[in-house]
């Protein structure tokens, strides 16, 4: 059985603050988990404000239980607020649909965690997690 890994989480958030750091960005909070949606490791840089973790957790958390990016599930929320409202509701907030987070699959497409971000806009959030991602050899979604 594949898991996502604590090495594989590491490499995930070191590149993540790597292309953070390149492109300039506001201080981040990186919250990778795993298929089921426990934490697996987060690293907050010096300066990121006290919700970084909050959000970056909750982007993650969203994503890996749905299975699709944030952004999508951002895009789904729109036609459909208020199923979101009370699923972000029964999370107890855990679950927050902006942009963000992406998804963490293996090569054979096998859905392993999801990784969030919060410190930037969510288009800058989500660069961040992908570059993480295929830094570690895996694909997002």
């Amino acid at each position: 059985m594949t898991q996502l890994t604590l090495q594989q989480a590491s490499q995930i958030i070191t590149a993540a603050l790597a292309k953070s750091k390149e492109s300039g960005y506001q201080p981040m909070g990186i919250a990778v988990l795993d298929a089921s949606g426990n934490l697996k490791a987060f690293a907050s840089e010096d300066g990121a404000s006290m919700f970084r973790f909050d959000v970056a957790r909750a982007k993650a958390w969203g994503a890996v239980g749905m299975g699709v990016s944030s952004r999508t599930l951002a895009e789904r929320a729109k036609g459909n607020p208020n199923f979101f409202v009370s699923l972000a509701a029964t999370a107890d907030g855990k679950f927050l649909p902006q942009t963000g987070a992406v998804v963490i699959k293996d090569a054979q497409g096998k859905l392993l965690g999801a990784v969030g971000a919060s410190g930037g806009t969510g288009d800058e959030d989500e660069a961040i997690c992908i570059a993480g991602v295929q830094a570690a050899g895996l694909q997002h979604g």
